[in-house]
């Protein structure tokens, strides 16, 4: 978790402008960064003397950041403070489903109207980062699930509808913390990198109905697999922790 004292405020007063925001903003927006990029374990308890003195605040922006993330549904309440929500399998399920009618939507609206077109600098943009991934694969980490998640949004956002990629990008906060668990492994990563560039050659090609297959495939053709998945991605989550 990223903390330390926060800069140019009074550390004792909430309300005490931090570049233009209060204490209590700031604080709010660092712990849920912290949050949805897997900073902060599903196992970690997080109370307000503990934050008050990790970020050397007081413990009213810390109270107000936790009940803020708690309406987020971030976090919830246990008996000794707050903790990271970690979706259960009938939510993750429900979320994989809405993801993935989130993700062919934006190619399924380009094939029932040819009058919406793709960005194609945008997705060309896109295509360099992936073949550079390719040339010089990375380690597998979790913080994959990151890139991961851009090559989705960019995808999306190029097909024209902005609704439709900050939904996907709302439930890709929400699955985040199972998902980072499923780029452990190399076999992983480098079916991730070539699945993406198969698909972006497609669409760049204007061959939707042939992308829509191969996005299908790749964000879970089988619901049954990616649950699979995350469920192995959730025993790997309780190991850690």
């Amino acid at each position: 978790m990223s903390t330390g004292p926060l800069p140019a405020a009074d550390a004792t007063d909430p309300a005490t402008p931090t570049d233009g925001l209060s204490l209590r903003e700031v604080v709010y927006q660092r712990l849920r960064d912290d949050i949805l990029n897997g900073r902060v374990s599903p196992r970690e308890r997080l109370t307000e003397p503990k934050l008050g003195k990790a970020f050397e605040v007081s413990r009213t922006p810390v109270r107000e950041a936790l009940s803020r993330l708690l309406s987020d549904g971030l976090v919830e309440r246990t008996d000794f403070g707050y903790a990271v929500v970690v979706p259960s399998l009938e939510d993750l399920r429900n979320l994989y489903e809405l993801r993935i009618t989130l993700e062919l939507r934006g190619i399924q609206r380009a094939i029932e109207n040819p009058s919406v077109r793709h960005d194609e600098a945008a997705l060309r943009a896109e295509l360099e980062v992936w073949q550079r991934l390719r040339d010089e694969p990375p380690e597998p980490d979790a913080s994959f699930v990151q890139v991961d998640e851009r090559f989705h949004q960019v995808l999306s956002r190029s097909s024209g509808n902005a609704q439709l990629t900050d939904a996907l990008v709302t439930v890709n906060q929400k699955i985040r913390s199972v998902r980072m668990h499923d780029f452990v492994e190399t076999s992983r990563i480098d079916a991730t990198i070539t699945e993406h560039l198969e698909i972006l050659d497609l669409v760049l090609a204007r061959h939707l109905p042939e992308a829509l297959t191969a996005l299908h495939k790749h964000v879970g053709e089988s619901l049954e697999v990616v649950m699979e998945r995350a469920t192995s991605a959730m025993t790997r989550m309780a190991l850690a922790g």
